[in-house]
């Protein structure tokens, strides 16, 4: 079945001052002493409240204190040095570049993907992360937050990280309005940009292999994007969830490259057998569909 753009529209279309006693006290005399110049740093000093001392009365002479002043002076040299904090603890850690130097190189930053309870931002080959063996390009399905979304792409990426360490996976959203009229051009508001990413991500990390995805809407930026510049020998597979457009071929890549989920109550995708369930399911095949990327990257 072949969808037209109207078709594809409908479906798609989700915060004491208390007084005091006075008191006098009783005359006296007392010998005039002569204040030191200077006190020593870090001592006690006379104030001026209630607790001091008032006016008419001086201080005998204690001449210097060296030792007040020496421990005060180290107090001060201590807490300067405490609050100083260490490069190396300011400094990033690098794993090193085991997807091809390119134009990232040796000195880089590991990737620190973040998601939230409405989506998910990942942005490893724009930021120019660290290179690693595997790079994911995904567009996320209509209305989805983020740059990666929630359903079905986060899932996906956890199970990866889990079975090839969080350090040696690269994963990069394509930003595109992903709106719900976007669904009418079938994939055109965000294949361009695809297309720009898997070139990108090519000459940073030149020996990478690169897996471009979708969801949705997204599934359907996949198509598009190999109208725009990439081609098959660009990637290394596609993997798409709830493709309304899977009927159709990927220009250039062979089946065995393409992995399709559509759920047996997705009528986006004109249903499916797999997995049980409607357009929202696909969360539940995270670990099947990184068992497929993995194998298809060859880092099984």
């Amino acid at each position: 079945m072949k969808y037209t753009p109207v078709s594809v529209l409908l479906l798609a279309g989700l915060s004491d001052a208390r007084p005091r006693p006075q008191f006098s006290i009783p005359g006296f005399s007392i010998p005039s002493f002569s204040l030191p110049t200077s006190l020593p740093t870090g001592g006690f000093g006379l104030g001026s409240g209630s607790t001091g001392l008032g006016s008419g009365f001086s201080i005998p002479s204690f001449g210097s204190l060296p030792a007040a002043t020496g421990a005060a002076s180290n107090v001060e040299a201590t807490a300067t040095a405490t609050a100083t904090p260490t490069s190396a603890a300011a400094q990033p850690t690098s794993t090193g570049s085991s997807g091809g130097s390119g134009t990232v190189g040796s000195n880089c930053t590991p990737q620190a993907g973040s998601s939230g309870g409405l989506g998910g931002t990942e942005n490893g080959v724009t930021d120019k992360n660290c290179c690693t063996g595997l790079t994911v390009i995904f567009a996320r399905g209509t209305s989805e937050m983020g740059n990666v979304g929630t359903i079905s792409g986060p899932p996906m990426f956890k199970s990866l990280r889990s079975k090839l360490g969080d350090g040696n996976v690269t994963i990069q959203g394509v930003d595109y309005p992903a709106d719900a009229a976007g669904n009418a051009n079938l994939g055109a508001s965000g294949g361009p940009t695809m297309a720009k990413l898997v070139q990108t991500a090519k000459s940073q990390c030149p020996d990478s292999k690169i897996i471009v995805s979708g969801y949705s809407q997204g599934a359907m930026v996949v198509h598009n994007a190999f109208s725009q510049g990439i081609s098959a020998s660009d990637v290394t597979g596609a993997i798409m969830f709830g493709d309304p457009l899977k009927t159709q071929s990927i220009s250039g890549l062979s089946t065995d490259k393409i992995k399709e989920f559509c759920a047996t109550a997705d009528s986006i995708c004109g249903t499916g057998d797999n997995p049980q369930g409607s357009h929202l399911s696909y969360g539940d095949v995270a670990e099947e569909a990184a068992d497929w990327v993995v194998q298809a990257a060859g880092l099984s």
